[in-house]
């Protein structure tokens, strides 16, 4: 189960323009390019969703559930 925090789903709203949506959000939590350890115990999660841009999803993974706190998009190679 994927659920989302109020933040998160404001952020989505904010990235619809480039395409992002809940089902892709879900998609790169569940077989993502590239997983990172982030603070707190966070996972982050990282996959295309163009040429240029990767969208960075931050998690939580807790009892067969997983939180998304917050999504991003960077450009590719940012943060390698």
């Amino acid at each position: 189960m994927v659920e989302f925090t109020s933040h998160a789903m404001d952020k989505l709203g904010r990235l619809s323009e480039l395409g992002v949506t809940v089902e892709k959000v879900v998609e790169i939590v569940r077989n993502p390019d590239r997983v990172f350890s982030g603070y707190f115990g966070r996972r982050v999660a990282e996959s295309s969703i163009s040429r240029r841009l990767v969208l960075r999803v931050v998690y939580e993974e807790k009892d067969n559930r997983v939180l998304v706190v917050t999504l991003y998009p960077c450009k590719r190679g940012r943060y390698s």
